[in-house]
Protein backbone atom coordinates (compact mmCIF):
# COMPACT_ATOMS: atom_id res chain seq x y z
CA UNK A 1 0.00 0.00 0.00
CA UNK A 2 1.17 3.61 -0.45
CA UNK A 3 -0.39 6.88 -0.38
CA UNK A 4 -3.27 8.16 -2.72
CA UNK A 5 -4.63 11.28 -3.39
CA UNK A 6 -7.36 12.40 -1.28
CA UNK A 7 -9.92 13.62 -1.83
CA UNK A 8 -9.90 12.55 -5.33
CA UNK A 9 -12.06 15.00 -7.10
CA UNK A 10 -15.35 14.10 -7.77
CA UNK A 11 -16.32 13.38 -11.58
CA UNK A 12 -18.75 15.86 -13.31
CA UNK A 13 -22.42 14.55 -13.74
CA UNK A 14 -21.72 12.32 -10.64
CA UNK A 15 -24.30 13.62 -8.56
CA UNK A 16 -26.60 13.69 -11.30
CA UNK A 17 -26.24 10.04 -12.43
CA UNK A 18 -25.31 8.48 -9.57
CA UNK A 19 -26.03 9.78 -6.35
CA UNK A 20 -29.22 10.91 -6.74
CA UNK A 21 -30.60 8.27 -8.72
CA UNK A 22 -28.88 5.57 -6.05
CA UNK A 23 -30.45 7.42 -3.17
CA UNK A 24 -34.19 7.31 -5.29
CA UNK A 25 -32.96 3.44 -5.56
CA UNK A 26 -32.43 3.03 -2.07
CA UNK A 27 -35.68 4.59 -0.84
CA UNK A 28 -37.45 2.71 -3.36
CA UNK A 29 -35.61 -0.73 -2.12
CA UNK A 30 -35.16 -0.93 1.80
CA UNK A 31 -34.80 -4.41 1.77
CA UNK A 32 -32.14 -4.50 -0.90
CA UNK A 33 -29.05 -6.66 0.00
CA UNK A 34 -27.09 -5.75 -2.95
CA UNK A 35 -27.31 -2.38 -4.22
CA UNK A 36 -27.73 -1.60 -8.14
CA UNK A 37 -24.65 -0.62 -10.00
CA UNK A 38 -24.51 2.96 -11.31
CA UNK A 39 -20.98 3.82 -10.45
CA UNK A 40 -19.18 1.51 -12.87
CA UNK A 41 -19.69 4.57 -15.21
CA UNK A 42 -17.04 6.64 -12.85
CA UNK A 43 -14.52 3.76 -12.66
CA UNK A 44 -12.01 5.46 -15.23
CA UNK A 45 -12.00 8.76 -12.95
CA UNK A 46 -11.77 6.65 -10.01
CA UNK A 47 -8.63 4.77 -11.74
CA UNK A 48 -7.10 8.32 -12.71
CA UNK A 49 -7.20 8.99 -9.26
CA UNK A 50 -5.40 6.29 -8.38
CA UNK A 51 -3.00 6.07 -11.09
CA UNK A 52 -4.22 2.41 -12.50
CA UNK A 53 -3.02 1.03 -9.44
CA UNK A 54 -4.58 -0.56 -6.94
CA UNK A 55 -5.29 1.02 -3.89
CA UNK A 56 -4.25 -2.23 -1.67
CA UNK A 57 -1.61 -4.10 -3.97
CA UNK A 58 0.10 -0.57 -5.02
CA UNK A 59 0.97 -1.92 -8.60
CA UNK A 60 -0.97 -0.73 -12.12
CA UNK A 61 -3.52 -2.91 -12.81
CA UNK A 62 -5.36 -2.79 -16.76
CA UNK A 63 -8.69 -3.18 -15.35
CA UNK A 64 -9.58 -2.82 -11.30
CA UNK A 65 -12.96 -2.59 -9.50
CA UNK A 66 -14.73 0.33 -7.76
CA UNK A 67 -15.03 -1.17 -3.97
CA UNK A 68 -17.18 0.38 -1.41
CA UNK A 69 -15.32 0.94 1.63
CA UNK A 70 -17.77 0.84 3.88
CA UNK A 71 -19.57 -1.81 2.56
CA UNK A 72 -23.25 -1.81 1.59
CA UNK A 73 -23.85 -4.45 4.36
CA UNK A 74 -22.48 -1.94 7.12
CA UNK A 75 -23.88 1.29 5.65
CA UNK A 76 -26.02 1.44 2.41
CA UNK A 77 -26.25 5.30 2.82
CA UNK A 78 -22.91 5.21 1.17
CA UNK A 79 -23.12 3.13 -1.65
CA UNK A 80 -23.51 6.05 -4.05
CA UNK A 81 -21.28 8.11 -2.29
CA UNK A 82 -18.16 8.98 -4.64
CA UNK A 83 -16.08 9.33 -1.25
CA UNK A 84 -16.43 5.75 -0.09
CA UNK A 85 -14.84 4.28 -3.83
CA UNK A 86 -11.77 2.73 -3.92
CA UNK A 87 -10.22 1.27 -6.92
CA UNK A 88 -8.90 -2.42 -6.16
CA UNK A 89 -8.27 -5.67 -8.28
CA UNK A 90 -11.23 -7.63 -8.74
CA UNK A 91 -9.88 -10.59 -6.67
CA UNK A 92 -9.08 -8.34 -3.83
CA UNK A 93 -12.30 -6.71 -3.52
CA UNK A 94 -14.11 -10.72 -2.97
CA UNK A 95 -11.70 -10.92 -0.33
CA UNK A 96 -12.26 -7.61 1.25
CA UNK A 97 -15.92 -8.11 0.55
CA UNK A 98 -16.27 -10.22 3.97
CA UNK A 99 -14.43 -7.65 6.23
CA UNK A 100 -15.35 -4.78 8.56
CA UNK A 101 -14.05 -1.88 7.35
CA UNK A 102 -12.86 -0.27 10.72
CA UNK A 103 -10.67 -3.37 11.34
CA UNK A 104 -8.61 -2.59 7.78
CA UNK A 105 -6.33 0.16 6.77
CA UNK A 106 -8.35 2.18 4.64
CA UNK A 107 -5.61 3.17 1.39
CA UNK A 108 -6.29 6.81 1.95
CA UNK A 109 -4.67 6.73 5.25
CA UNK A 110 -1.33 5.14 4.45
CA UNK A 111 1.99 7.09 4.54
CA UNK A 112 5.10 7.17 2.82
CA UNK A 113 6.90 4.41 3.92
CA UNK A 114 4.38 2.54 6.41
CA UNK A 115 4.93 -0.74 4.13
CA UNK A 116 7.82 -2.15 2.32
CA UNK A 117 8.58 -4.80 -0.18
CA UNK A 118 11.48 -7.44 1.48
CA UNK A 119 14.24 -8.88 -1.43
CA UNK A 120 14.05 -11.66 -2.70
CA UNK A 121 11.25 -12.63 -1.27
CA UNK A 122 8.90 -10.22 -2.55
CA UNK A 123 6.62 -10.62 0.71
CA UNK A 124 4.54 -7.05 1.72
CA UNK A 125 5.63 -6.30 5.32
CA UNK A 126 5.02 -3.32 7.62
CA UNK A 127 7.88 -1.13 8.74
CA UNK A 128 8.35 0.61 12.20
CA UNK A 129 7.25 4.47 10.45
CA UNK A 130 3.17 2.95 11.26
CA UNK A 131 2.31 4.62 13.79
CA UNK A 132 0.95 3.12 17.12
CA UNK A 133 -2.73 4.59 16.60
CA UNK A 134 -2.78 2.85 12.89
CA UNK A 135 -0.62 -0.47 13.66
CA UNK A 136 -3.29 -3.35 14.85
CA UNK A 137 -5.12 -2.21 11.52
CA UNK A 138 -2.26 -2.40 9.80
CA UNK A 139 -1.27 -5.77 10.57
CA UNK A 140 -5.53 -7.13 10.62
CA UNK A 141 -5.04 -5.67 7.18
CA UNK A 142 -2.06 -8.31 6.04
CA UNK A 143 -3.62 -11.18 7.70
CA UNK A 144 -7.44 -10.59 6.49
CA UNK A 145 -6.41 -9.76 2.49
CA UNK A 146 -3.72 -11.76 0.56
CA UNK A 147 -1.22 -9.24 0.31
CA UNK A 148 1.89 -10.52 2.18
CA UNK A 149 2.54 -13.46 0.33
CA UNK A 150 -0.64 -15.08 -1.33
CA UNK A 151 1.07 -16.28 -5.27
CA UNK A 152 -1.48 -14.03 -6.63
CA UNK A 153 -0.01 -11.64 -5.80
CA UNK A 154 3.82 -12.38 -5.72
CA UNK A 155 3.29 -13.28 -9.57
CA UNK A 156 2.76 -10.08 -10.32
CA UNK A 157 5.33 -8.48 -8.50
CA UNK A 158 7.56 -11.45 -9.92
CA UNK A 159 6.82 -10.02 -13.22
CA UNK A 160 7.24 -6.29 -12.82
CA UNK A 161 11.22 -7.11 -10.95
CA UNK A 162 11.99 -9.36 -14.00
CA UNK A 163 11.10 -6.62 -16.39
CA UNK A 164 12.87 -4.52 -14.05
CA UNK A 165 16.18 -6.72 -14.51
CA UNK A 166 15.70 -7.01 -18.62
CA UNK A 167 15.72 -3.28 -19.10
CA UNK A 168 16.80 -1.35 -15.98
CA UNK A 169 14.04 0.78 -16.41
CA UNK A 170 13.79 2.26 -12.80
CA UNK A 171 11.48 5.24 -13.87
CA UNK A 172 8.87 2.51 -14.95
CA UNK A 173 8.87 0.52 -12.15
CA UNK A 174 8.35 3.81 -9.95
CA UNK A 175 5.63 4.14 -12.32
CA UNK A 176 4.12 0.74 -12.16
CA UNK A 177 4.73 -0.81 -9.07
CA UNK A 178 6.35 2.20 -6.58
CA UNK A 179 6.77 -0.33 -3.59
CA UNK A 180 9.08 -2.79 -5.60
CA UNK A 181 11.29 0.32 -6.87
CA UNK A 182 11.88 0.85 -3.45
CA UNK A 183 12.76 -1.73 -2.50
CA UNK A 184 15.27 -2.17 -5.62
CA UNK A 185 16.48 1.10 -4.67
CA UNK A 186 17.23 0.17 -1.47
CA UNK A 187 19.21 -3.11 -2.03
CA UNK A 188 20.89 -0.65 -4.61
CA UNK A 189 22.02 1.63 -2.38
CA UNK A 190 23.96 -1.08 0.33
CA UNK A 191 25.48 -2.92 -2.66
CA UNK A 192 27.10 0.52 -3.50
CA UNK A 193 27.65 1.37 0.50
CA UNK A 194 29.50 -2.40 0.62
CA UNK A 195 31.19 -2.32 -2.95
CA UNK A 196 34.80 -1.74 -2.70
CA UNK A 197 36.52 1.93 -2.87
CA UNK A 198 38.16 2.95 -6.13
CA UNK A 199 41.88 1.42 -5.57
CA UNK A 200 41.39 -1.27 -3.48
CA UNK A 201 40.17 -4.02 -5.57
Amino acid sequence: MTPVLNPIPEPEKFDEKCRKPGGLWLRAHPTAERPRDLWSPFRHALADGFDDRCGYAAMYIPSGTVDHGISFNEDPLLAYEWSNYRFIDGWINSSKSKQVAADLLDPFEVQEGWFEISLPSLQLVLTDAVPAEFRARAENTLKKLPLRDDERILRPRRKWLSLYEKTGNLEMLREMAPLIATAVEKKLALEAAHAPAPGNQ
